[in-house]
């Protein structure tokens, strides 16, 4: 039986239902991702946009990157929180904060992106292997 796991934002209005285990499993220390997540760091999950549905009325924020690279994310109308997104240079996949699935068993970060811009507190004790991209 596949594994199913299901993210909501805040209010429950959103939300995204993955199948199966994620592609990727990343941590981003860039400073977009620090400003979207809140935090020191945004903890993600990518899956393959077929195992991914979602349920809810939402909307779409398109950032475009230092590079020149869009990223559409996209949010609950009613509480804010992104639920989802995509980025233009993982065409076919879906990225969902893992936080959203609130399950303190989800898998490890397997990638680290940006680390240099890794808050100088912030240390990863992964007990996998982490590499950075």
């Amino acid at each position: 039986m596949t594994e199913e796991r299901i993210s909501r934002c805040a209010c429950g209005a959103l939300s995204a239902t993955c199948r199966g285990e994620p592609v990727r499993v990343s941590i981003c220390h860039c400073l977009d991702c620090k400003r979207r997540s809140g935090s020191a760091f945004a903890y993600t999950a990518t899956y393959e946009a077929g195992q991914v549905s979602t349920r809810g009325d939402h909307g779409t924020y398109r950032r475009t990157g230092d590079e020149g690279r869009w990223a559409d994310f996209h949010f609950c109308r009613l509480c804010g929180t992104s639920v989802f997104y995509e980025i233009e240079v993982r065409p076919g996949m879906v990225s969902v904060p893992a936080g959203g699935f609130a399950d303190r068993d989800f898998p490890e970060p397997s990638v680290e992106v940006f680390g240099e811009r890794r808050a100088e507190w912030c240390v990863i004790r992964p007990t996998g292997s982490l590499t950075e991209e």
